[in-house]
């Protein structure tokens, strides 16, 4: 069974007389493979559920600061998941996308990814087209979903903490039937923040249902349903370059705009079939809809209408409105097993897979003149940065700037096999081929594009088991992503393509695993500015990114658990063009935005009786070097280290009561940036208190 798979449906069977017991086996992850961790070549970290719960994390961003090759980009006010793997990201106007129990289920804009129905995180490094299609070639995540077991547990959590934030979970899972079991997983938040005026409320639902049809045939669907709240919010900004001018607090928006509101209702189902044991087939599909609707107000990043550049107090802002719409499909079917040929072990995936991804954006904006025409204040829908007053001036009402609809479809057929050449040598060898079609509408001039691609992505990858702890391996892949747009012919580009070789070794030292793993990774055809005063684009853009990557993981003398995640990540530009957002020269050799050069993540827990009862009580720390602030400019965040410590103590066998404190020295800091102005500062120390009652 692969190290990713899914949690067993049936853990322990119902109460039966022992003929009617039902067989324990699990479901497989979709393009995972039967490997061991020390057969696979690639680096890859799985978070599983309680190292979640010792980090205390709630939502997505928080589980992936456990790895230190994930740097957080633009979040898009809040409103999304945004992060670079080994130094790329994907395209910075959608949420970064991720993996649902293996297949591709992360795209829309359903607002950040709550941990509420989430068993672990995978980061799955390097590229893996091969298998997955289109992505970055940085790798991926995949998130793994709680799912029903044959054993009737639940457990109802509720939290308070700094900045009156309030929260509560439950999960509860049982069977209905000798084959058939459910599990019900939800949550509701309502907090504040340590941001002036700005609060969040969401709630959602995750139940599932899993059918053993029969000894060797299961049939699993899930639900993903949340509602969001979040206020736009852009964050604070530097005042010639100067971070630190204005409280972390100042809201620079305009809390008249009301939150932003984001949903999501997703449906998974999978079938899986074992004909042996050697050979199984899985058949799944995924429909998700999103949506996010609001209005904002947004510092303005055109230097020609910006008044705070000329006194370094005023602030021009946009107001803007969105109404975005995305509809995802994907169909999979799978075959893997494993054969004899020749006198070698042969282990075999193959498969096909289609998907569609319906893009549908509506986006008006309110924008000053430039600065020569003098505009009065309210058209620069002014606020003094060091002395704000909120609704001051009438809203403006935004008017029409973009409205089309995107349809990205693709059909992929895909093989892989990994050979026992030798006792101790394993090649994989793998490819895939993707039929890729790309329809945009222009509703505002009634024009339309397309465009379509054909692709064959190669992978080979070499394993030596030294021995049953040690292993050393090569990979090479190669990745493409589409992408959107057309150039000033109305033309399609060609799709951002990439190359990445990584070498490693993987070991297990008593009960620590480990890998070390260098990479370097070169990504071609970058949108980059053709005309900047025209609006048109090329893809001819260059990047490449190296770099060194510690992952340990396990438990040290005195049963204390450690996790350990290092990297060192040189992510530049290779050749020199405009920059698409700001038209600005980038020159060959700047830094890729938000991406440090060293990163860090320590985590380690202890567990002990005390009083007859268990304590546990653990610690972190979290370092991110100094990142580049502005594609554009010389700007930079400064790095930063934070520590956070935790104890839980079980007062009954049943209820567990729990004290979370997050940047304990309280620590100033700033997460990431999209410009000078548009910079998110993170949270200072705060304090969670939570309790927990099994049933």
């Amino acid at each position: 069974m692969s190290p990713f798979a899914v949690p067993t449906l049936a853990q322990v069977a119902s109460p039966a007389t022992p003929s009617d017991v039902i067989t324990i086996t699990g479901t497989r992850q979709a393009y995972q493979g039967d490997f061991k961790r020390l057969e696979t070549p690639q680096a890859e970290q799985s978070i599983d559920a309680e190292t979640l719960r010792a980090s205390g994390a709630v939502d997505l961003n928080q589980a992936l600061s456990l790895s230190a090759s994930v740097a957080r980009q633009n979040n898009f006010g809040g409103l999304w998941n945004a992060f670079a793997l080994r130094g790329f990201v994907g395209d910075e106007n959608l949420p970064s996308n991720y993996l649902v129990n293996g297949f591709n289920a992360g795209r829309g804009f359903g607002g950040p990814r709550d941990l509420s129905g989430i068993e672990s995180v995978d980061v799955l490094k390097g590229p893996r087209a091969a298998l997955f299609g289109r992505g970055e070639p940085g790798g991926t995540v995949n998130l793994v979903t709680k799912r029903p077991t044959f054993k009737t547990a639940g457990e109802l959590r509720v939290l308070a903490g700094s900045f009156k934030t309030y929260r509560v979970d439950a999960d509860w899972t049982a069977p209905l039937s000798d084959a058939v079991a459910v599990r019900l997983v939800g949550f509701a938040e309502d907090a504040g923040s340590f941001r002036d005026t700005v609060e969040t409320r969401k709630h959602g639902a995750s139940p599932s249902l899993a059918w053993r049809i029969g000894p060797q045939t299961r049939l699993v669907y899930e639900l993903e349903y949340s509602r969001q709240e979040i206020p736009f919010d852009r964050g604070v900004l530097a005042v010639d370059g100067q971070l630190g001018r204005i409280p972390q607090s100042r809201f620079l928006g305009e809390p008249g705009d009301g939150p932003m509101k984001a949903a999501v209702q997703g449906h998974q189902l999978e079938f899986q079939h074992d004909f042996s044991k050697d050979w199984s087939a899985l058949v799944g599909l995924t429909k998700r809809r999103t949506s996010l609707e609001g209005f904002s107000t947004e510092a303005e990043l055109g230097a020609s209408r910006q008044r705070l550049l000329v006194d370094g107090q005023t602030l021009t802002r946009q107001r803007r409105f969105r109404d975005y719409d995305a509809d995802y499909q994907v169909v999979r079917a799978e075959v893997n097993g494993r054969f004899k040929l020749g006198g070698l072990q042969h282990r075999v995936i193959l498969g096909l897979d289609a998907d569609r991804f319906e893009n549908d954006q509506v986006f008006l904006r309110a924008r000053a003149p430039t600065l020569s025409s003098n505009p009065t204040l309210t058209q620069l829908q002014a606020l003094n940065i060091f002395n704000p007053v909120y609704g001051s001036y009438t809203l403006p009402t935004p008017t029409p700037l973009t409205n089309r609809v995107e349809t990205q479809k693709s059909v992929g057929v895909f093989v892989q096999d990994q050979i026992n050449l030798t006792a101790h040598l394993q090649l994989r060898v793998g490819a895939r081929y993707d039929d890729y079609e790309q329809t945009l509408q222009n509703r505002v001039n009634n024009t339309a594009s397309n465009q379509g691609e054909t692709r064959v992505s190669p992978q080979l990858g070499v394993v030596y088991q030294a021995s049953q702890a040690l292993s050393l391996y090569a990979t090479y892949g190669e990745n493409f992503r589409p992408l959107s747009g057309a150039d000033a012919q109305g033309n399609g580009f060609k799709p951002n393509q990439s190359e990445s070789v990584e070498a490693g070794v993987k070991f297990s030292l008593g009960a620590i695993d480990g890998t070390v793993a260098v990479f370097r990774v070169r990504q071609a055809n970058i949108l980059v500015a053709a005309d900047a005063s025209a609006g048109t684009s090329l893809a001819i853009g260059k990047a490449s990114s190296q770099g060194l990557e510690v992952d340990l993981q396990g438990e040290i003398a005195g049963g204390i658990s450690v996790w350990v995640s290092y990297a060192l990540v040189d992510a530049k530009t290779s050749n020199a063009f405009r920059d698409v957002n700001f038209g600005v020269e980038v020159p060959a050799g700047a830094r890729l935005l938000n991406v440090p050069r060293q990163s860090l993540s320590v985590q380690l827990v202890k567990s002990m009786p005390v009083a007859g009862r268990s304590l546990q009580f653990g610690a972190g720390l979290l370092h991110v070097g100094e990142r580049s602030g502005e594609f554009t400019s010389p700007f930079t965040l400064p790095a930063y280290t934070l520590a956070r410590a935790f104890a839980a103590y079980a007062l009954t066998n049943s209820a567990t009561l729990r004290l979370d404190v997050d940047n304990l020295f309280d620590k100033t800091h700033y997460t990431n940036s999209f410009s000078a102005l548009w910079v998110q500062p993170g949270t200072p120390r705060s304090a969670r208190v939570s309790a927990a009652f099994k049933f």
